[in-house]
């Protein structure tokens, strides 16, 4: 039998088959960081041109040529390094004395009826007051040192971590914590087993937040009497009409608070393997 007989006993071929790609399939074909780069390198060469142009003069804003000789000039004589130091000093500080004061508050408000009536009230109405309109008062109580900017800056952090703090754990499921009663945990068994666990994310959240405003913090803090710092190369900037050196303290600002996150990040997946959560598609 030939293969045209054939084919008329057996029908006309089906169609043939087409393996479908998935669209978060084909989106990989692009790496995730170059679609991330993308637009920041697109206003880059936009601002670049725009200077060349003229369009944008120097003495409102430097081009980026300019603020790459001067960050490069401010490395290399090693002004940069010791300011970004003695920033660092100050967050690492102002975080600590916050992080220890916010979530103290927050596990006794958090874990006693009694500790949330004494505690909450003030703290809710403490943070309704702006914390930078507090300056004054810090450097009256405090001088015009080091002291009133760590106290900026642990303010801050305090406030956020409280607040996520508190609600990781009065957010934690009351069929866990009859779960973990069910088998026998007493008091502290459950706060140990249960609800701190069940309030890390809320924590992890709080100290993202933190963060943030720590460097947020720093830069107001550092505009009362700094003699060194980040802030006080902005304020010598400032005096000087330099916006060169003021864009490169900004960008110093914001890649360290960038790594800041990054670590963060870093520990929500070291710590929060067990809770599976949606990364977009």
């Amino acid at each position: 039998m030939s293969i045209q007989q054939a084919a008329a006993l057996h029908g006309p071929p089906g169609p043939e088959l087409v393996s479908v790609v998935p669209v978060s399939a084909r989106r990989k074909a692009v790496p995730r960081w170059l679609r991330r780069a993308i637009v920041p390198v697109v206003l880059l060469v936009l601002w670049q041109v725009l200077s060349a142009s003229g369009a944008l003069p120097g003495d409102i804003l430097a081009s980026p040529g300019t603020i790459a000789r001067t960050a490069w000039t401010l490395v290399s004589e090693g002004t940069l390094p010791s300011a970004m130091l003695v920033s660092l000093q100050r967050v690492a500080v102002g975080l600590a004395a916050g992080a220890v004061a916010g979530v103290a508050l927050a596990l006794a408000s958090g874990l006693s009826r009694l500790g949330e009536d004494l505690v909450d009230p003030v703290v809710q109405m403490l943070r309704s007051v702006p914390w930078v309109g507090v300056i004054p008062l810090f450097i009256i109580w405090l001088g015009i040192g080091e002291a009133p900017k760590v106290a900026l800056i642990a303010l801050g952090v305090a406030f956020h971590l409280y607040l996520n703090v508190y609600a990781g754990i009065r957010g934690v499921d009351a069929q866990l914590v009859e779960a973990g009663t069910s088998l026998g945990l007493g008091r502290w068994g459950l706060i140990r087993h249960v609800v701190l666990p069940g309030a890390l994310p809320g924590a992890m959240t709080g100290l993202r937040y933190s963060l943030a405003t720590a460097w947020l913090a720093l830069v107001f803090g550092e505009q009362v009497n700094a003699d060194d710092g980040l802030g006080f190369l902005m304020n010598q900037a400032r005096e000087f009409f330099r916006t060169d050196v003021i864009v490169v303290c900004l960008v110093v600002y914001a890649v360290l608070g960038l790594l800041a996150d990054f670590i963060v990040r870093t520990l929500e997946r070291l710590l929060l393997q067990w809770r599976p959560t949606f990364t977009g598609r």
